[in-house]
């Protein structure tokens, strides 16, 4: 090992040193999502980190992954413009492109990925005073749950429903009263009959 890195001028050791410490962190960071824990920070202008457990619907440049990939294209380009008799200036500016390509690279990419599984839940909020009808009875006084379909954004979602007063049978118009914590609706009946 000595005999490889003693050689190096200091840039060159620089330029190595980045390009493996990202390398690292970078399979570290690969190695965590495959086996299912994510991890990533936005940052605030100010420099300030939050720890946020899912992405934020902003296309977030500064964030844990673009770092990792700014550094990681920066040092390995930097060792390739140097190891080819570049001069440090250029090896530095291609670098910095490099990284900087790398790093709106995975911000663009975190962006689409967010927005894909954003798509494809509901947020169950948007159903708040809909009208819908109910699918499978509701027993009465919140004593188990039913199921409605109630239109939102244009898709007609199944959901479970429970009522604070009587049972409501199948086919009857209902509307959502509001959303409780485990994700279930309270609903109440309209008296209308209603294609949802």
């Amino acid at each position: 090992m000595e005999e490889w890195w003693n050689p190096l001028n200091n840039a060159e050791k620089v330029f190595w040193a980045i390009a493996l410490i990202f390398s690292v962190l970078f399979l570290i960071q690969v190695v965590l999502s495959i086996i299912g824990l994510e991890f990533d920070s936005d940052a605030e202008v100010g420099g300030d980190f939050e720890a946020h457990a899912d992405f934020d619907p902003g296309f977030t440049v500064l964030s844990v992954r673009s770092i990792i990939a700014f550094f990681t294209f920066f040092g390995w380009t930097g060792v390739m413009v140097l190891s080819n008799g570049g001069a440090l200036w250029l090896a530095i500016t291609v670098s910095f492109a490099a990284g900087m390509l790398a790093m709106l690279g995975v911000a663009y990419a975190m962006f689409t990925f967010y927005k894909m599984e954003e798509s494809g839940t509901v947020d169950l909020k948007k159903a708040v005073f809909k009208n819908g009808e109910v699918y499978i009875p509701i027993p009465a006084n919140k004593n188990g749950s039913g199921r409605v379909h109630v239109k939102i954004r244009g898709a007609i979602q199944e959901l479970d429903a429970v009522t604070d007063g009587d049972a409501i049978a199948s086919g009857t118009a209902v509307k959502v009263l509001e959303v409780l914590n485990n994700d279930i609706l309270l609903v109440e009946p309209t008296g209308n009959y209603l294609e949802v």
